[in-house]
């Protein structure tokens, strides 16, 4: 619908205004834009997935009701920024346009995550206005509407808390960022040097998923997009090329879902965790850094062993030359750059993305080739928006649970039930914290899997004694990673609609492909060298044992694809990928060198066995 295109672009200009150039109070801004988004949200998306073309009645309804609410609650901005939470009783219309508000968070929430994460929110409503039914330690003295109502809507702990100011600021301009990026050619030039750098070798194109998923994931910030952005592409070229459905849409499922933690923009889970912890955002992509490569390393490594035993042939189509693929493509590259250099140079998160939003129209004005024009860029500026409704939503209904804790302490109970089960053991603990942020993410974006898990997880860990940044990143990856975990693993249900598989088949190859993502943070955890944060020798040679341990679990779960490869050195790979992560310089050292022989002695082998063959056979 062109109105509703024009309506939406017309919001992303505010957005951009507002935070650059007027307003600093994070409430107004909350204030207006939950209300402008919430207007857009109950027209462009449909009560039921049978929704009529035509919006209904009661759409227009639900969106003039959002705007009211934005009316009141901005003209009473002063007044509730000096209400005295829990003292100061309600007015009639206070309690009428709280609770308007709190009917359409949860409606936009329905609406643009599913059932799922609703549920959890009316869980925990129902939590907080009944919880002093329950005996200790999980009973609390609140049980009056209000006092719920007075937290989730007239203070910045609820609705309008971290999560909804953090997408309306930075979120919001980072994906209008990679939205201009991807429309003036972006997605297709990180396609085609993927394809310059892979499309040649045994199994190029799943290496070409795996390139082109994470570049593009960087930008979109979710596993289940990217899945349908690059998945359509490189799924059936993998299919065509004789790979099995299955391993076609693991291999873009696991590629994809790294996306999320890979910098600079990480998605805007990522984003969350800077402004929850208080953590620098620059500080946070620089730690963040050797992980996501090595994630990356990982599943690429899994990949070309996988091509390496099945025999699996390159890509059959034209592969682009380096200067057909930089002729027009160096103009990408401008953004990318300008957003390194302001976030290396200490520049605000929001600063940042509005220099790579600058940059990335400019860069694209360059050339004919890659030039918007007027409506192209209207439509970029409408996308926008249309693309953070589901991330709105969601941090919406993050900020009523995050609120709700806060005025039970149900996130220090949970802290302490965990410690007790785990018997404050630290391995143990990390162990059950994996396993519940998992199943907080299961079927639900990863903001809100890591908001869940931060507020009810993070205490726990904080308790015994684990910096913030290094316990936050372990659970923000364990976030990003239900995204492909049965028994719901959404990017694996986008990948099956593709690859015409089942996807719990598709989920569990996924799994497989991407199990470095899973010993990874307890990696970082232990050796925190891995995240940069060590002194400059202990975090070189944390990289060199990282890269030759990825390796070296990659080997022990695909093999060589040798078949004199002894068996017991699959164990003994593992064992040695432990060594090389440890704390200790010289226990590193040690693996590092015996990962080091074995792969030397396995290279030397296959060279004297290709040596060996007879001229002319493959």
């Amino acid at each position: 619908m062109r109105v509703l295109t024009v309506a939406a672009a017309a919001f992303s200009v505010w957005v951009v205004y507002a935070n650059l150039f007027t307003i600093s109070d994070p409430l107004v801004l909350g204030i207006l834009f939950v209300s402008g988004i919430y207007a857009i949200m109950f027209v462009a998306i449909g009560a039921t997935p049978r929704a009529p073309n035509h919006v209904p009645i009661y759409d227009w309804a639900l969106s003039l009701a959002s705007v009211a609410c934005g009316l009141y609650f901005f003209l009473n901005a002063g007044a509730i920024a000096d209400r005295i939470s829990l003292l100061d009783p309600f007015t009639p219309a206070e309690l009428f346009f709280g609770s308007m508000l709190l009917f359409l968070t949860l409606e936009a929430t329905r609406r643009t995550t599913g059932l799922g994460l609703t549920g959890v929110v009316v869980l925990f409503l129902i939590y907080n206005l009944f919880g002093y039914l329950l005996p200790p330690p999980f009973g609390h003295g609140i049980s009056e509407y209000s006092y719920l109502l007075d937290i989730l809507v007239f203070t910045t702990d609820g609705v309008f808390g971290v999560p909804i100011q953090v997408v309306a600021s930075y979120v919001f301009l980072f994906v209008m960022f990679g939205t201009f990026l991807s429309k003036s050619g972006g997605g297709e030039f990180f396609f085609n040097v993927a394809a310059l750098l892979t499309g040649r070798s045994r199994g190029g194109p799943a290496k070409i998923a795996v390139i082109s998923s994470g570049l593009y994931g960087t930008m979109s910030g979710s596993p289940t997009s990217d899945v349908v952005a690059t998945g359509s592409i490189t799924i059936p070229v993998m299919k065509r090329l004789g790979y099995s459905p299955r391993f076609a849409g693991a291999v873009e499922v696991a590629a994809s879902t790294g996306g999320s933690a890979m910098p600079p923009i990480m998605g805007s889970a990522a984003f969350i965790l800077a402004e929850y912890t208080g953590v620098a955002y620059n500080q946070v992509v620089i730690a963040a850094l050797v992980p996501a490569l090595l994630y990356y390393l990982g599943v690429f490594s899994q990949v070309h062993l996988r091509a390496v035993r099945l025999d699996l042939r390159p890509s059959d189509g034209e592969i682009p030359s380096l200067k057909e693929t930089f002729r027009v493509g160096w103009v990408f590259l401008i953004p990318i750059v300008g957003i390194v250099v302001a976030l290396m140079s200490g520049y605000s998160p929001t600063f940042t993305a509005g220099i790579g939003v600058l940059t990335a129209v400019l860069a694209a004005m360059l050339l004919r080739a890659t030039r918007l024009s007027p409506w192209q860029i209207v439509e970029g500026l409408g996308e926008t928006t249309l693309r953070i409704l589901p991330v709105a939503g969601a941090c919406a209904a993050a900020g009523l649970v995050i609120g709700g804790l806060s005025m039970t302490g149900l996130g220090m109970k949970a802290a302490n039930v965990i410690l007790v089960i785990s018997n404050s053991e630290p391995i143990l603990t990390l162990v059950i914290a994996a396993v519940v942020t998992i199943i907080l993410g299961l079927g639900m974006p990863t903001p809100s899997a890591y908001i869940l898990a931060a507020v009810l997880v993070g205490p726990a860990l904080a308790k015994l004694g684990y910096p913030v940044l290094e316990s936050h990143m372990f659970l923000l990856y364990y976030a990003v990673l239900s995204a492909l975990t049965p028994p719901i693993a959404v990017a694996a249900l986008a990948a099956a609609a593709i690859a015409d598989e089942d996807p719990f088949k598709i989920a569990f190859t996924a799994v497989k492909l991407a199990i470095i993502g899973f010993l990874l943070p307890f990696a970082f955890i232990w050796n925190p060298g891995l995240l940069l944060l060590s002194d400059p020798l202990t975090n070189v040679v944390a990289i060199i044992g990282g890269t030759l341990g990825t390796i070296a679990v990659a080997l022990s779960v695909e093999g060589f694809g040798m078949p004199n490869v002894r068996q017991v050195e699959r164990p003994l790979l593992a064992a040695l990928a432990v060594l090389a992560i440890a704390p200790w310089t010289l226990v590193s050292i040690v693996g590092i060198v015996g990962i080091a022989a074995l792969l030397a002695r396995h290279v030397l082998q296959s060279r004297m066995l290709e040596a060996q063959r007879p001229a002319g056979q493959s």
